[in-house]
């Protein structure tokens, strides 16, 4: 069957077509809209700018998706949307225009949570995984850890108790004057610096809990980027990239090897736009390694927000009969049980 997914969390707008059959996903099309040169014009999303952009696109990469993948609306076997979290004005013009669009073509209807489908994005690439495992969902905002017993049963084990890890990479990025997003540029700018220049504090908070907090962390480097621009002195960017993005990976793996502990999977996931992070995936890549457990990432392609994850994850909600209708709304909150 043939699945359309639509995704308006944040600052994409996204459409795709997603062909499964028993466990096995393809991508058909998928077609993003992307509204970061918009957005980079402010240093950041604006969220009424990010919600009349997705109107403007989402009928046009409707049309476009169905077209790329060479189907018409009478192969649609379902139409999956991106429900909640996110930003709440985006959300809206996706479940809206899901929800319409599924009920003029009489297709059935299924609401996605948005980790879930970061998480899902891991089906689309080679050797797919199978539920048991771990997964690590990190991105612009959220940095979780879930204990997946099913493709759509997932436990939060731990997370951020603030601010999330891209959160904490794109603040950075910006406050040392790198372009937007601040998480990637900052990325390539580690790889030039001196990892133990600058000594800043772990974001993994100590004792058994799988539980982070990145805003003592972020306020460490703010501090002493204020310290040097006080003092006259030029911010060595590559070494502050360096040291933080060491300090973020460092706290990510400690926590992540914790909860592996306490598991027992064999397996780990990871995935979100933190997950394209080149430093983040040859650590967790060497911590499984060093374990003998299957590490699995999607392709840096899917690790942003994309439509075919929302496809992936809706059609294994579509095969346990969960569906949504008209009365459907979005959601700015996360629906995961702790």
């Amino acid at each position: 069957m043939y699945i359309l997914g639509m995704e308006t969390s944040c600052d994409e707008t996204s459409v795709a077509v997603v062909r499964a059959e028993g466990n096995a996903l393809k991508i058909e099309a998928n077609i993003v809209a992307s509204q970061i040169e918009t957005h980079r014009l402010y240093g950041g999303v604006v969220p009424e700018i990010a919600s009349r952009a997705h109107i403007e696109a989402i009928t046009n990469i409707t049309t476009e998706a169905l077209g790329a993948a060479g189907i018409t609306l009478k192969d649609i076997g379902a139409v999956a949307v991106t429900a909640f979290p996110g930003l709440i004005g985006a959300l809206l013009v996706g479940v809206n225009f899901a929800k319409s669009f599924a009920y003029a073509n009489d297709l059935p209807l299924v609401a996605v949570n948005h980790i879930k489908a970061h998480v899902a994005a891991s089906y689309l690439g080679e050797n797919p995984p199978k539920p048991p495992f771990l997964a690590l969902v990190v991105s612009g905002g959220h940095t979780s850890l879930f204990d997946v017993t099913d493709y759509t049963d997932f436990h939060e084990i731990g997370a951020t108790r603030d601010d999330a890890a891209g959160e904490a990479f794109d603040k950075i990025g910006r406050v040392i004057g790198l372009p937007y997003p601040g998480g990637a540029a900052l990325d390539r700018l580690a790889r030039e610096g001196n990892v133990g220049a600058i000594k800043l504090p772990s974001p993994a908070l100590g004792g058994e809990t799988l539980d982070l907090s990145f805003s003592g962390l972020k306020t460490a480097a703010l501090n002493y980027i204020n310290h040097c621009r006080q003092q006259g002195i030029e911010v060595p960017r590559a070494d502050l990239a360096a040291s933080f993005t060491d300090a973020v990976v460092e706290g990510l793996a400690r926590k992540t090897e914790q909860a592996l502990d306490q598991t027992g999977h064999s397996t780990l996931v990871m995935a979100g736009g933190v997950a394209a992070n080149s430093h983040l995936r040859a650590r967790l890549e060497a911590l499984c390694k060093k374990r003998g457990v299957t590490f699995t990432v999607p392709p840096v392609s899917l690790c942003g927000d994309n439509g075919a994850m929302v496809a992936a994850a809706g059609y294994f909600e579509y095969r346990k009969g969960n569906f949504a209708d008209v009365s459907l709304n979005a959601s700015a909150l996360d629906h995961i049980e702790a």
